[in-house]
């Protein structure tokens, strides 16, 4: 993980990062920065200063330490202008994140995103990157030194944050051309089967604890061979509407990679799976091939 530890002065301005063009839209490197920025110690008169950073990558973490005046983060993502309408940006505040608020501004206006102080735990905030930037002010406290503001944020296409943030998309049945389009485009794909489900109703989310037969592909090592047994396992996360529960048989998970969690997208049972793909074969409608045993 790149970090930079940056101590700002009067005015100053900063661009961090450039990332490639990717399957999201735009994607970042292979390691995730954490841009951690330092102010409010050291001068009285800082207390209204407005300092900018200019960040080019996809996805990241800031972190704003001993946080005085405010911090205007401007997302500039290595991709065409004329995308930009495209694209959907999504804040996770860190669950000890204080010290400032959090606003969504466009043209000095100001919409409140985040209150210092909210706890709302692994909750999610998106709006689209037409919408404005994050303008993020510090609250007056009589101890700043231990105060730090701070999230991960995420820019992706606005398709792709609708389904993971929609009850409706990851709770409905896939078509099969949904399935097919799945398995070549999601960030993971195995077989595996349902060995337990944990319900978090704080959250509003379920984790399925998934033992894998076969991983086909995974962007992240979300799962990971465990034990003397070298059996393959890992989680994914779903809304907790969803009502998954423990049952036999196999499925193929798909789903996407989500401020590093794996998120689930379509997943049929794999006897299902292997109906649709050969029928697609068969007629040469297959978007992408995959093994289906």
């Amino acid at each position: 993980m790149a970090v930079g530890v940056l101590v700002f002065g009067h005015g100053a301005g900063l661009e961090i990062g450039a990332a490639p063009l990717g399957q999201r839209g735009i994607s970042s490197s292979q390691s995730i920065p954490l841009l951690q920025f330092t102010s409010g110690l050291t001068h009285e008169s800082h207390k209204k200063d407005v300092e900018q950073v200019y960040l080019r990558c996809s996805e990241g973490s800031i972190e704003w330490m001993y946080p005085t005046g405010a911090l205007i983060v401007n997302l500039r993502p290595n991709t065409s202008p004329a995308s930009y309408k495209h694209l959907t940006v999504c804040i996770k505040p860190f669950k000890d994140s204080a010290g400032a608020n959090i606003y969504l501004e466009k043209t000095g206006e100001l919409k409140l995103l985040v209150r210092d102080g909210d706890r709302s735990p692994s909750k999610v905030y998106c709006f689209g990157y037409d919408q404005g930037g994050l303008f993020i002010e510090a609250t007056p406290q009589q101890d700043i030194s231990r105060k730090i503001t701070g999230f991960q944020y995420e820019l992706m296409n606005k398709g792709i944050a609708s389904d993971l943030h929609t009850v409706s998309a990851p709770c409905r049945p896939c078509s099969d051309t949904e399935v097919l389009l799945a398995v070549c485009t999601s960030d993971f794909v195995i077989r595996g089967s349902i060995q337990d489900v944990t319900n978090q109703a704080e959250e509003q989310e379920s984790i399925i604890h998934v033992g894998v037969n076969k991983l086909y592909r995974q962007k992240s090592k979300v799962f990971q061979l465990t034990g003397e047994s070298g059996n393959w396992r890992g989680q994914i996360k779903t809304l907790l509407e969803c009502g998954v529960k423990p049952g036999d048989g196999d499925f193929l998970f798909t789903g996407r990679m989500h401020f590093g969690e794996a998120r689930l997208g379509c997943a049929p049972r794999f006897k299902d799976f292997q109906r649709m793909y050969k029928e697609a074969k068969d007629k040469g409608l297959n978007p992408c091939e995959i093994g289906p045993d």
